[in-house]
């Protein structure tokens, strides 16, 4: 009884340091948002993560890289202040790739058992989230890109239930 109250307060947690982290970078910019994700991510690494772990944060920062850095050079994304580094994201938004890597093992790890629902979930959550997102951060979206998006994140999500239904 006590194991099953530690994991939730721990799922909640996760929960709601994702949520804190996702509203730092949209609302805080580059900055802040960096940060606090940076924050959001060691506590994780160190009170929350399971062995290996950093690696899904390493791989979720590379694939936001290339799947939204590759968007933002072709146009999906117009930014009010563009990005003050050499990628062609700015940092806040970046920071929202490993921050959502601290879910797949914790508070999400109950929906990849089922394939047809996170797929759903993908192709829904994912452009709500760039949609709110750009909407609180005053960024223009292309308007191919948020239904870019859902298949995205519907493939990502059926990806991620390939290889962690096992491990969950």
């Amino acid at each position: 009884m006590a194991l099953c109250k530690a994991r939730m307060v721990l799922t909640l947690f996760n929960l709601i340091a994702f949520e804190v982290g996702w509203l730092a970078c949209v609302l805080g910019g580059s900055l802040i948002g960096g940060l606090v994700a940076s924050l959001i991510i060691a506590v994780h690494l160190i009170w929350l993560a399971h062995p290996g772990e950093w690696r899904w944060l390493v791989g979720f920062a590379l694939m936001g890289l290339i799947l939204d850095g590759g968007l933002a050079l072709i146009g999906g994304f117009t930014f009010a202040n563009p990005p003050w580094w050499p990628l062609p994201l700015p940092l806040w938004l970046w920071a929202l790739w490993p921050l959502f890597a601290t879910l797949l093992l914790h508070s999400l790890s109950w929906l990849w058992r089922y394939p047809v629902l996170a797929m759903l979930c993908g192709a829904i959550s994912g452009p709500l989230s760039y949609f709110g997102g750009a909407e609180l951060a005053g960024v223009m979206l292309a308007p191919w890109l948020l239904p870019a998006q859902a298949v995205i994140w519907a493939l990502l999500c059926l990806w991620l239930c390939h290889r962690l239904k096992h491990r969950v």
